[in-house]
Order: C-alpha cells, then structure tokens, then sequence
C-alpha cells in the first residue's frame, strides 16, 4: 500500500469515527429501524469509498448526511411505506452518552424535543439537522434540496412554534 492510499484509508476512517453514530441516529429517525439504519451507513460508507475524497472534502458532513438520507428514504419507501415513527420513539443508544445524548435526557430539553415532535417532518429534519448535527444553512440545503432560503425559513418557522408551545400554546411570543 502506498503513501496515498494509506492517507486515504485514513480519511475514510476518521470520517467514520466522527460521523458514523450521528448517521446512525438520522438514518434511524427516517427507517424507524436500528437494522436499516445500520445498513443504510454502511451503504453511505462504502459509497464513500468509491468517491474522489478530495472533490468532496470541503463538503463531506453534507455529503454524508444526503448520501443517508436519499438511501434511508429509498429503504423507508420500499420496507415500511407509510410507517411513521410513533411520537415517544426515543433514538436507539448507538455509542456512548455523548452530550446530545445525556442533554436529550434533562427536563427542559425532553420538553423542547416533545414540542419539535410536534413539527412538520421538513421543520424536524431541518432544526435537527443545524442544532444536533450542527450543519450550515448551506449544507442542509445540499442534504435536503430544499433552497438556502428556505432552510431558513424552515428554522425560523420552526423555533417560533417551539417557542409558542413552550410558552403555553399561547399567542406570539417572539
């Protein structure tokens, strides 16, 4: 093995330690299935072992995170159309307690995910998508397809009824 493709095979794999358990939970979220889920990464890591890793450097998070997504919605379609995840599904403890882990588990944060439970799916994956995985307003654009405006309006829209419901389901609170 060369010098390149040692550093390659590094790459892919630090790209796997850093993403891997996020991918999991986000497949996870779309299949409603550990297994599927589990599978659809694996699928996304191997097509990223056929993709030139430097044309997707700058962009690898949003990358893989498309990559899952497209994948999981195709298995979702095919394996469990119409199935939806039921309300109080907690996502499947894939690693160790991270610090999404342990602050999903605090009073004040199970409120605020009940009230994002009660979004639209396209608000849910957007807002999980900037604060759980911490990706761009440009990066969920190119995960979702959905144009960078409307990523914003997505958040926006969406931290405004998570505000309201907090607040008692009363009037505008912004």
């Amino acid at each position: 093995m060369d010098e390149r493709q040692a550093g390659r095979l590094e790459r892919i794999r630090h790209a796997m330690e850093s993403h891997q358990g996020r991918l999991i939970t986000f497949a996870w979220r779309i299949t409603g299935d550990l297994e599927s889920a589990r599978d659809v990464v694996q699928d996304t890591f191997l097509r990223l072992c056929r993709q030139d890793l430097d044309a997707i450097d700058d962009h690898l998070p949003a990358w893989l995170f498309r990559v899952c997504r497209n994948r999981a919605l195709d298995v979702r379609k095919k394996e469990r159309p119409m199935r939806p995840l039921p309300e109080t599904a907690d996502p499947p403890d894939v690693t160790a307690a991270g610090p999404h882990e342990q602050l999903e588990h605090t009073d004040g944060s199970r409120r605020i995910l009940d009230a994002l439970s009660g979004l639209p799916a396209t608000q849910q994956e957007a807002l999980r998508l900037r604060f759980q995985e911490e990706l761009s307003y440009k990066q969920i654009s190119a995960v979702t397809g959905h144009s960078v405006s409307h990523v914003g309006v997505l958040i926006h829209d969406g931290i405004r009824s998570i505000r309201r419901r907090l607040a008692g389901e009363g009037g505008p609170h912004d």
